[in-house]
């Protein structure tokens, strides 16, 4: 097993710009274009990592900010690190809590030399730098660790949107600097909301830091869907085609199936396992919500082009039943379709690419 990142390109579309590639990390190798499952705080609710592996999942998503919050970084590093605390030996990527900068706007403070946050928990007051993010991310010994960034809300205009951005930079330049431990790669982010002139201003001086990958941030909050493909085909073309290209955040199978061939090579969502929770349940006929009356006395599988264990063993009856009495095992087999869903639908892309 080799101890460094490496990403190999190995095929591209004649007709898009689609491609196909595969990353090799000290924890094994990930066909892309992939899709993350995310495990915020070391788990995905009603879910176990052998079931996920079994999926075909071939890595999965934590999150810095929570995991340092409950149980802590050095609990987990104690443990042998999150591969072996979660008992996960696939790879992991960890986000640097960057978008908690946005998603707790009303419970956190930026300043130039990071944010400062009431913990969602207890209201304790934290301070997350990029410095203490990288840290954290050493600590928790993923395989993939995110610069912290500042993600704008897509409301933001050009002058708040450029501060954000050369913020963003200066960030990710002083993550750069903390980064030590070469069996774990790094990923810079692009930012720059709805702007191109600030998307390629982003791109270019990104890639004078020379990451091991790069993202694109700032997409999927709030914006529409053809402003996101829009910001994707002026950013992706001024990306390294030797270097893995992550969209974050995003999104629904079409989402991913524009991106891909737009060039996009990695993608996390919470939307399969959220929505299963919910009974939103993703199938070849389209979504099905599956607490509807009609599925009452739906004895037909859930979805006859799946063959996951749910669609194999359950009636749509069946499901609805465990959801409207809130059986815990509805959560268990409606997440896990979802994702097997999710993980089959961009292998078959990668297929036909």
């Amino acid at each position: 097993m080799i101890n460094k990142f490496q990403f190999k390109l190995i095929k591209q579309s004649s007709k898009t710009q689609a491609r196909v590639g595969e990353i090799t990390t000290p924890h094994g190798k990930i066909k892309t274009p992939c899709f993350m499952p995310i495990a915020t705080a070391g788990a995905i609710r009603s879910l176990d990592f052998k079931t996920l592996s079994d999926l075909g999942a071939d890595i999965c998503l934590g999150n810095t900010y929570h995991l340092n919050l409950r149980p802590g970084d050095k609990i987990i590093n104690q443990a042998g690190g999150l591969h072996k605390y979660i008992g996960w030996q696939k790879p992991i990527l960890t986000d640097s809590g960057g978008y908690q900068v946005y998603s707790l706007a009303k419970r956190r403070r930026i300043t130039p030399r990071g944010v400062e946050f009431q913990s969602h928990l207890d209201g304790s007051t934290h301070f997350l730098s990029p410095e203490k993010s990288i840290k954290i991310q050493q600590y928790l010994g993923s395989d993939i660790m995110m610069v912290l960034d500042e993600c704008p809300p897509s409301t933001a205009n050009y002058d708040y949107t450029k501060k954000s951005l050369d913020l963003t930079l200066k960030w990710a330049s002083r993550c750069k600097k903390t980064h030590t431990n070469p069996r774990q790669a790094l990923f810079g982010i692009v930012q720059g909301g709805l702007f191109e002139e600030l998307r390629i201003k982003s791109s270019k001086e990104t890639q004078k830091l020379d990451f091991d990958g790069y993202a694109i941030g700032g997409l999927a909050v709030g914006e529409s869907h053809q402003d996101m493909y829009k910001v994707l085909k002026y950013t992706i073309p001024t990306l390294p085609e030797d270097k893995p290209r992550y969209l974050m955040g995003v999104g629904t199978p079409e989402n991913i199936a524009e991106a891909i061939e737009i060039g996009v090579d990695m993608f996390d969502c919470v939307l399969p396992t959220r929505n299963a929770r919910h009974g939103h349940l993703f199938t070849s006929e389209g979504i099905i919500r599956i607490k509807n009356n009609k599925y009452k006395n739906d004895f037909s599988s859930l979805d006859d082009q799946c063959k996951c264990y749910t669609c194999s063993n359950y009636t749509k009856s069946y499901l609805r039943h465990l959801i409207t009495n809130k059986e815990p095992m509805s959560m268990c087999l409606n997440t896990l379709h979802n994702l097997t869903y999710y993980i089959n639908y961009i292998a078959n892309i990668r297929n036909r690419i």
